[in-house]
């Protein structure tokens, strides 16, 4: 599971590779960790139009819990499939890159993926409301070849460009059909965040 992303392009930049609109996003482009606010593209669902919106990583957990949720994994989870069966819940998380470590305690190192031919990427989200303040979760899947040759966690769930928009308005049913790894060949790793 990540816990650690890069997003190095602009609210224009990811306004114009995501079809949507801007607005007064001030995001220059930096890393996200849980806490941070980064942005998202959510989709309205009378106009249809996307927009760039700014969220806090992390959703709040359930009453047992103490920490904000970053990744759902459990889709069968009462926790999140109310939440997964709306689409004015998803959202899709822009990315230029993740971060995942390997190798035992002491002697870890830090792994961080790209897409290849995506110099911004999409993963699937989904939104919650912490007392008005608008957080969001990204969803993980099973590593692909790529990933598990260095993690053997979950890995975010990285859309194609053209399965985004099914993301944001297909039914759950059909949705949860998206939920599959990306092609390891697909992608890059490298030590240090791709410029």
């Amino acid at each position: 599971m990540t816990r650690l992303y890069r997003l190095d392009a602009s609210a224009a930049d990811i306004a114009a590779c995501f079809g949507a609109q801007a607005g007064k996003d001030p995001w220059v482009g930096d890393y996200v960790a849980p806490g941070r606010p980064a942005p998202v593209v959510v989709r309205d669902a009378k106009s249809r139009i996307r927009r760039v919106r700014p969220m806090f990583w992390g959703v709040p957990p359930p009453p047992s819990g103490t920490d904000p949720i970053t990744s759902a994994r459990n889709l069968d989870s009462p926790f999140w499939v109310g939440t997964l069966r709306h689409t004015e819940f998803r959202c899709l998380i822009p990315a230029t890159s993740f971060a995942l470590w390997s190798g035992p305690d002491g002697a870890r190192r830090q792994h961080w993926f790209a897409v290849a031919d995506q110099p911004i990427f999409a993963i699937a989200g989904i939104i919650r409301f912490a007392d008005e303040i608008p957080t969001f979760a990204m969803l993980t899947t099973d590593p692909n070849r790529l990933v598990a040759h260095h993690h053997s966690g979950a890995m975010p769930l990285i859309l194609p460009a053209e399965a985004q928009e099914r993301w944001l308005t297909a039914d759950w049913k059909d949705a949860r059909a998206l939920v599959t790894p990306f092609p390891g060949q697909a992608m890059t790793v490298s030590d240090t965040p791709p410029q």
